[in-house]
């Protein structure tokens, strides 16, 4: 099968995540997630990438970002190939640490953020492992709480903006929205083994598919079948470094009878 490109475009918004590998953990202690957490901050200043939103529990992260340059590609392989080769470094292992390739769900710029961000900052309630989203360290949910600049890369003024026209207002109307349980429609969406390419209102869906669909599906990436050269290239390539005729009967194959290497070990 063809992998499709992702869509990608000035200002796009995404919801992404990523696992570890066979479900292991990619985050073993306080260092880890402060590694992940600065290599966000780190991404925002190199890619000029958004984030919105974060949560990172002990096996998956979730991350609510726009990309202003439309990087989402490059900028998700930065972060999680330096994470990874920063985790192996320092907990001496090799190899791959997430599951593969990250999945994400391209957004409309809207309500449905709203609704991401809530989810992602009560991950953990609903997991369990926190009785409210203040008491997990390692989600933006205190960075909406906190006027600290050491959060002046979290781009949450433009949340707040959505839940009201007060900016001193801003902090408790976020509070009172992210205590309300998450919408059904929306952790419906994410908790599916395979999420959609696109979250938003049909109108959304359909300038996504009308605009970038067709386009996209001349831009897929071939199949290895198709990147294979031609038969009878190789058979030319084969016979003149073995300094063998082509009017020989070469190469066959399995299925015509004859054995594909019988002329070269006859010589």
């Amino acid at each position: 099968m063809a992998r499709p490109l992702r869509i990608e475009y000035p200002g796009a918004w995404y919801h992404v995540m990523n696992r570890g590998r066979r479900a292991e953990k990619i985050f073993h202690d306080r260092h880890d997630y402060q590694v992940f957490v600065e290599l966000l901050e780190e991404s925002w200043e190199m890619w000029n990438i958004r984030v919105a939103a974060y949560c990172l529990m002990t096996n998956h992260y979730h991350i609510l970002v726009q990309t202003p340059d439309a990087n989402i590609s490059r900028s998700m392989r930065h972060i999680n190939g330096v994470y990874t080769q920063r985790f192996n470094k320092r907990h001496r292992c090799d190899g791959q640490l997430f599951r593969g390739r990250y999945k994400s769900i391209l957004v409309s710029g809207d309500s449905y953020l709203l609704q991401l961000v809530r989810y992602i900052h009560r991950n953990p309630v609903k997991a369990g492992i926190a009785s409210k989203p203040d008491d997990y360290p390692w989600s933006s949910h205190k960075g909406y709480l906190s006027v600290a600049k050491k959060w002046k890369w979290l781009h949450k003024k433009f949340i707040f903006s959505m839940l009201t026209k007060s900016r001193k207002d801003s902090v408790k109307e976020y509070r009172r929205f992210v205590a309300i349980e998450s919408d059904e429609e929306i952790a419906g969406v994410l908790e599916r083994k395979k999420w959609p390419s696109i979250l938003g209102p049909e109108t959304f869906i359909d300038w996504v598919k009308g605009k970038y669909y067709t386009l996209k599906a001349d831009q897929e990436v071939p199949q290895a079948k198709d990147l294979a050269p031609e038969t009878d290239l190789i058979i030319n390539a084969v016979c003149k470094w073995w300094r063998i005729g082509t009017s020989r009967n070469v190469l066959t194959g399995p299925l015509m009878g004859d054995p594909i290497m019988t002329p070269l070990q006859n010589r």
